[in-house]
């Protein structure tokens, strides 16, 4: 069953232009730059992300947005703790980050 993997961020108010344009790219790299290692194929299945727009006045700080698919929860967990590109971008990223959520869930499952 596919699982979406919701992934928020809130730069640090210091963090530049640059840099958070080389975060929000770097983020979306993910999908090609993340090979599985039995298949030596991306295994993201779709990753999609933004700044945040809302009107809504809810976003709690948050500034940009990211939505990954993976097809299995094993395709999941191999990305949050093996894959050694997303690791390098963890290390890279969280230096620039104020804040930061993670939300997964099974489509459909409740």
């Amino acid at each position: 069953m596919a699982v979406k993997h919701i992934v928020l961020f809130r730069f640090k108010a210091d963090a530049s232009a640059e840099t958070v344009k080389e975060g929000t790219s770097r983020m979306l790299s993910l999908k090609e730059g993340c090979i599985h290692p039995t298949t030596q194929k991306p295994y993201i299945k779709a990753l999609t992300g933004g700044k945040d727009i809302s009107i809504e006045g809810a976003d709690n700080g948050i500034t940009h947005a990211f939505v990954m698919e993976f097809e299995s929860i094993e395709d999941r967990d191999h990305y949050v703790n093996n894959d050694p590109y997303h690791a390098e971008f963890k290390s890279w990223i969280i230096s620039y980050l104020e804040k930061f959520i993670i939300v997964d869930y099974e489509e459909g499952v409740f």
